[in-house]
């Protein structure tokens, strides 16, 4: 019997030796992944993150979601200021006898609901058109009197401005009460349109704000327009707003804490804050000294003269370790579109194979036992 359980002994160890270069395991060891960069012709490029290496990499294209840039505050006329779409309401006052503009038994002449047409003029009776869209209602309406008064020399004009379309903003998404608003004045900002419109929408995460003027796009996150005033920029008719969840992502993958696609949850998301965001590493799998960051540039990113990397595809590697790769983790900027991941552990197959001879000794006295 003794016998017999020597070659089953012997046998199991064979097995579980050969199957040393296939076991199951979750995420690749880092030499694998890397090796690939000393091959003839490889295709990837390695750069370990340090502290040497960060002003480098900075210079680097984005990769990507295309990033907007926004527009500075600026002053406008407290005052409404008329354009083409809006509404006057004229009113000619006259005293005279023999009036143009009022019969006898009225001492008003009511012109409501006049448009400002395309071209930014009205029509006005015995005057003919009137330039007025650029104006303030104040400067129209004395624009307005000096023509009359050539022909109505006692008229006296009030006049009242109704906002159209070219006087307003659209409010598209993303706020508690979405819709068309009024600018009141020539100093209407992205804040006070926002907050017209009952605020940001609970629940997105790290909100953008977008800004559709013509044929351009403007955007920021929220926060940046709460902490620096100087970007709450003045808006103008026919402007749209959109506020939604920013749409940046990366992904984890490996001995990570969890596998799968994050949101970015504020504008700048650092190598540690990702691996905070995917609950940090598998303490009893992962290898902390081969935290890998893989990275693909466009073809634009290694032409001549542009700073950036020997190839457009990237591997990042990290060693959580020493204290300049923590804090180069942390200076270390996460693009729309990384996966970190987190490689296995040399020790793991070694721990896996001992547990595995464990287990073929415990069959083994097992059988002993028996024969016995």
């Amino acid at each position: 019997m003794k016998h017999i359980s020597k070659l089953f002994l012997s046998a199991l160890l064979a097995v579980s030796l050969a199957a040393c270069g296939a076991l199951p395991r979750g995420a690749a060891i880092e030499k694998e992944v890397t090796q690939d960069a000393t091959a003839p012709g490889a295709d990837i490029a390695v750069y370990p993150v340090t502290r040497a290496f960060l002003p480098s990499v900075a210079q680097w294209p984005q990769t990507g979601v295309r990033r907007h840039g926004w527009i500075g505050a600026s002053r406008g006329s407290n005052a409404q200021v008329i354009r083409p779409g809006d509404r006057l309401d004229v009113q000619v006052w006259d005293s005279g006898e023999n009036s143009l503009l009022t019969s006898p038994a009225e001492r008003v002449a009511n012109l409501a609901g006049i448009r400002v047409s395309e071209s930014g003029t009205i029509f006005v009776p015995y005057v003919g058109k009137i330039r007025v869209s650029g104006r303030t209602p104040e400067s129209a309406r004395l624009l307005l009197q000096r023509q009359l008064e050539a022909i109505v020399p006692s008229a006296q004009v009030q006049l009242a401005m109704t906002e159209g379309r070219g006087n307003a903003v659209d409010l598209v998404g993303g706020v508690n009460a979405p819709g068309s608003v009024m600018m009141p004045d020539n100093n209407y900002t992205v804040l006070a349109a926002i907050s017209a419109g009952g605020g940001v929408r609970n629940g997105l995460e790290n909100p953008q704000v977008k800004l559709v003027r013509g044929q351009n796009i403007y955007a920021t996150s929220i926060d940046r327009l709460y902490e620096n005033p100087h970007l709450d920029t003045r808006l103008q008719g026919g402007d749209k707003l959109i506020i939604e969840e920013d749409r940046r992502y990366f992904l984890s993958l490996g001995a990570a804490g969890k596998e799968a696609q994050f949101r970015f949850n504020r504008d700048e998301v650092s190598a540690l804050d990702a691996l905070a965001i995917i609950g940090g590493v598998n303490d009893s799998r992962a290898n902390p000294q081969g935290i890998l960051i893989l990275r693909e540039y466009p073809a634009s990113a290694v032409s001549a003269g542009v700073r950036g990397p020997r190839r457009t595809r990237v591997v990042f590697t990290l060693d959580l370790t020493t204290s300049d790769g923590l804090f180069s983790a942390r200076n270390f900027q996460i693009h729309s579109g990384d996966l970190v991941l987190a490689t296995e552990s040399p020790l793991t197959d070694t721990r896996t194979i001992l547990g595995l001879v464990g287990s073929v000794f415990g069959v083994v006295r097992s059988a002993g036992n028996l024969g016995n």
